[in-house]
């Protein structure tokens, strides 16, 4: 299962990424928008919006390139146990 992650503490990212491998998950995260975030998602299975750290101009652009089999979870903080959760009601 491929997960990606928008909008997160970037001290944060390498625990977001070990703690998706511990569930068997691939994670991309992106906490700074970049020009081709677009291209760069792909297809994931899950989606994850940290609604509290991420701008609205980055949102649309992760929205616009999901499919419709993508499952879209937004949280509004980016604590480690929210993530934790998430994961935990998606596997």
């Amino acid at each position: 299962m491929s997960v990606v992650i928008i909008g997160e503490n970037e001290c944060m990212e390498r625990q977001y990424t070990n703690l998706c491998k511990k569930h068997g998950m691939k994670a991309k995260v992106f906490c700074k928008p970049c020009g081709d975030m677009k291209s760069r998602i792909g297809k994931p299975d899950l989606l994850i919006l940290f609604t509290h750290t991420v701008s609205h101009k980055m949102v649309q652009c992760a929205l616009s390139g999901v499919t419709e089999a993508t499952q879209v979870i937004r949280s509004h903080t980016s604590s480690m146990a929210s993530l934790q959760e998430i994961l935990a009601g998606v596997v």
